[in-house]
């Protein structure tokens, strides 16, 4: 398989690991990713919640969390690949999120559950490549040209997210439901033309990578036949051993259905994919009490939310699965064994690193 140059950075797999939060993809799982040559991806969301003082300090153990994540992925991976960070523009401290990231050595910063427009400011300087994640190319248009505007500064690559992807997702839940949404595919050409004015002006290759539904060896050789640069992948590294979540997190995955896939809202105010938990039947029926605000999503209202997204996303996470939220992509019922990184990326790439 190709390699893709991302600037002066070489990955030797065109494998993004999607971020996955709250605690899911953090620095063991992103650091294995990249010591593979793909690029490893650290979700900052609320990524503090071991630390001690989470209850009481989100942003401070958030913050410390974050760099002590990245370098641990920087020390597993030993200079391969790339170690990155995903941080939600949703987030109430995304541009502390970034900063930090950048602070702390992170080599790439995705954002997405919103329209990055600052963060080419937030990144400054830095070495830090930075790309936006989009579901069309109308929003690449306006998010490329902003930071053209504003910053004289374009993407460094480019994540397409299409409707099969797991987490937050940029559609609208009846276009989800009444199969109305572009296919993964068919949205890469509208970026392509929308990107392209940059990429001459700038004089500078904007890799794309699709993500959505990608699952096999062949869904990832269709992607670049097509015009892709890579693709990238979050569901799947869920079911490896080096997965950051709790194993009972991880058998949710082994022994879902398909018809356990559900669509459900978030209070991040965006539809979600997730697996049907008795949590999210309970949300389903009534709102859930909030007895704690962690002023994770600055556009959540504590009175109007319909559970702590917070509090559903650790309690998962941590293995209390029936009591929370448990995002996966649409192909998530698929996965059928829990496998090492090495292996999964062998059989992904059929071993041509």
């Amino acid at each position: 398989m190709r390699t893709v140059k991302i600037g002066n950075r070489e990955l030797r797999v065109p494998i993004i690991q999607g971020g996955m939060g709250v605690g899911v993809s953090l620095g063991n799982l992103a650091g294995h990713v990249a010591k593979e040559g793909a690029m490893g991806i650290i979700s900052s969301a609320q990524i503090g919640f071991k630390e001690k003082d989470f209850d009481k300090n989100v942003k401070e153990a958030n913050l410390r969390a974050l760099d002590k994540e990245i370098k641990k992925a920087k020390e597993i991976a030993h200079g391969k690949g790339m170690v990155g960070v995903n941080v939600m523009v949703a987030l109430s401290d995304y541009a502390e999120h970034v900063k930090q990231a950048v602070k702390s050595g992170a080599d790439a910063i995705i954002s997405g559950a919103g329209l990055p427009m600052k963060l080419p400011e937030l990144v400054g300087n830095a070495k830090t490549k930075i790309a936006p994640i989009v579901s069309s190319g109308k929003a690449a248009n306006l998010i490329l040209r902003s930071w053209d505007r504003k910053f004289k500064r374009t993407a460094d690559f480019i994540v397409i997210e299409g409707w099969k992807a797991g987490g937050h997702l940029g559609f609208k839940k009846e276009e989800i439901a009444e199969g109305k949404c572009k296919e993964l595919l068919d949205i890469l050409p509208d970026v392509k033309k929308a990107i392209q004015p940059y990429v001459e002006k700038y004089n500078k290759h904007i890799p794309i990578f699709v993500a959505g539904g990608i699952y096999t060896k062949e869904d990832i050789e269709q992607a670049l036949e097509k015009g892709a640069d890579g693709v990238q992948i979050g569901t799947r590294f869920i079911a490896t051993h080096e997965c950051d979540a709790d194993e009972a997190y991880k058998q949710y995955f082994v022994n879902a259905k398909e018809e356990d896939i559900m669509i459900v809202q978030s209070p991040v105010g965006m539809p979600g994919r997730a697996i049907k938990t008795k949590f999210m039947e309970k949300v389903a029926q009534a709102k859930q009490p909030i007895k704690k605000c962690y002023r994770c999503i600055s556009s959540c209202n504590i009175v109007d939310a319909p559970y702590c997204i917070t509090k559903a996303l650790i309690d998962a996470v941590e293995g209390r699965v029936d009591d929370g939220l448990v995002f996966a992509g649409a192909n998530g019922a698929r996965i059928n064994k829990i496998v090492s990184v090495k292996e999964l990326i062998e059989e992904l790439t059929g071993g041509e690193k």
